[in-house]
């Protein structure tokens, strides 16, 4: 082969992957801001608000249920904390939460949101809690919470229960939690230690 067509080889190898991005064009879902969390996302842009019943102004960019270690579990009757961030554009509040099927939440008093200041409700300590666990919960799982607003109204969200495990080990572990079980040594562990 010639270096001519070498030249030309490369040159359209290397244009491949430029044409190909082109070709998605400017409203290609990698061309848009996204936020990777384990709730659901429901933030957009300031301008274009999230609507929910009619009413706009919150947001909510992360929510979940902090479930057990990796490899443990949250006991039948148990508690599990619910860690939500919210951002209200006008000011509001949330007043109640329900999981469907789950248990009963408690809140330690009505959350305020002030207007543009995003409000996490796990810090210092959860203000949250789902008491008397209608299940025990593993993690990886996803139950339907609705959050009451007095602005806003409900919110539905499926939310998920993440493991204490990566960045969630910062978390304090819930009440009751049954730690993971320790692994035992193999039985050629115990066999390479006689022979010694």
């Amino acid at each position: 082969m010639t270096s001519r067509r070498w030249i030309i080889a490369a040159a359209a190898l290397l244009a491949a992957p430029v044409l190909a991005g082109c070709s998605a064009g400017f409203h290609a879902n990698t061309n848009k801001p996204y936020m990777p969390v384990e709730g659901a996302a429901l933030i957009d842009h300031a301008a274009d608000l999230p609507t929910y019943g009619g009413k706009q102004g919150l947001t909510i960019p992360q929510v979940f249920i902090l479930g057990p270690d990796a490899g443990a579990q949250l006991a039948q009757g148990g508690k599990a904390p619910v860690y939500l961030n919210a951002l209200s554009y006008s000011g509001d509040a949330l007043q109640a939460v329900t999981a469907e099927g789950l248990g009963t939440v408690t809140l330690t008093s009505p959350i305020e949101l002030p207007a543009n200041q995003l409000v996490n409700t796990g810090k210092p300590t959860p203000q949250v809690m789902i008491d008397g666990l209608a299940k025990p919960l593993h993690g990886g799982e996803s139950f339907k919470l609705t959050f009451q607003f007095a602005k806003a109204g409900a919110v539905t969200l499926d939310v998920p229960v993440v493991t204490r495990s990566r960045e969630y080990t910062a978390y304090p572990m819930a009440p009751g939690a049954t730690p993971a079980p320790t692994p035992s040594a193999s039985p050629t562990e115990h066999a390479e230690e006689g022979g010694h």
